[in-house]
């Protein structure tokens, strides 16, 4: 298991998993799915944390590694921004 990890297939796998939810969500939406765009800052940001993750075991450029880092801060904060202002009052 400490190889799947330390290889980065692992996280490649999540990635993928990943994408196939965004996929299946939105094929999904006239089935009662939430909107994608009310979920697609939450996956962006678990994703580039994945990214970032994957990068980093790959000794990729540590440029690269701020970009995948700095990408999850934006997406989270869009995300906290949708879920504030959906918060009812009070």
């Amino acid at each position: 298991m400490a190889e799947l990890l330390l290889s980065g297939r692992l996280i490649d796998l999540i990635l993928a998993l990943v994408a196939l939810e965004v996929l299946l969500l939105h094929l999904l939406r006239s089935r009662g799915a939430p909107p994608l765009a009310a979920l697609l800052p939450n996956l962006l940001a678990g994703a580039s944390l994945l990214l970032a993750l994957r990068l980093a075991l790959g000794q990729a450029s540590w440029l690269w590694l701020a970009l995948a880092l700095a990408t999850s801060l934006l997406a989270h904060l869009l995300d906290l921004r949708q879920r504030w202002q959906a918060a009812p009052p009070g």
